[in-house]
């Protein structure tokens, strides 16, 4: 296995390993790619597509956005409608990320077995993401397969955890140096 270069990123995934019918996993994992497709997501795909917004803040319009897919969600909860996903066996800790790996905290994985899973991501807004992975060891992943724009997101995370760390390092080696003056 090649030198794999890891952040500490504390996350969370729950997967299952892929044994027969991949298409019930590949199902969800389209499901789950189409969130922005909801109505207000038409909507601002529509308008872009117009460049009806090209004068409005697009921050301040993604906020906004977001605003009302909140108050769809609580419509939902208050009503009882619960998004369905599979009921996907283990769940276990990530510990460090890389562009295309990630560690776990404890041996849970078959080497060259493939998995479906789900990692709550911590970026705005905050969802899961769907990927398929394969086991390079009893606990190093490699993705295999994740939606473009997640990929964009999972890159820009693992960046700034990478940034953090730097960080962290700096402060640690100030703070030695200054202890020895």
């Amino acid at each position: 296995m090649k030198n794999i270069r890891f952040v500490n990123a504390p996350l969370k995934i729950n997967f299952e390993k892929i044994l027969e019918d991949k298409s019930i996993y590949k199902k969800e994992y389209d499901k789950l790619s189409n969130i922005e497709e909801d109505s207000v997501g038409q909507w601002l795909k529509l308008a872009k597509a117009r460049g009806e917004t090209s004068d409005s803040d697009q921050v301040l319009l993604k906020l906004v956005v977001e605003l009302h897919r909140k108050i769809d969600n609580l419509t939902a909860y208050i009503k009882n409608e619960k998004p369905v996903f599979l009921n996907l066996k283990d769940e276990e800790n990530i510990n460090a990320i890389s562009f295309e790996y990630f560690r776990l905290e404890e041996d849970k994985l078959e080497v060259d077995a493939e998995y479906y899973g789900r990692i709550l991501m911590p970026f705005f807004p905050k969802r899961e993401v769907p990927l398929f992975f394969k086991a390079v060891s009893t606990n190093i992943a490699q993705v295999i397969l994740m939606h473009e724009p997640d990929e964009i997101e999972w890159s820009s995370f693992m960046s700034a955890r990478e940034r953090a760390m730097i960080r962290e390092a700096k402060t640690l080696k100030d703070n030695q140096n200054g202890a020895t003056k």
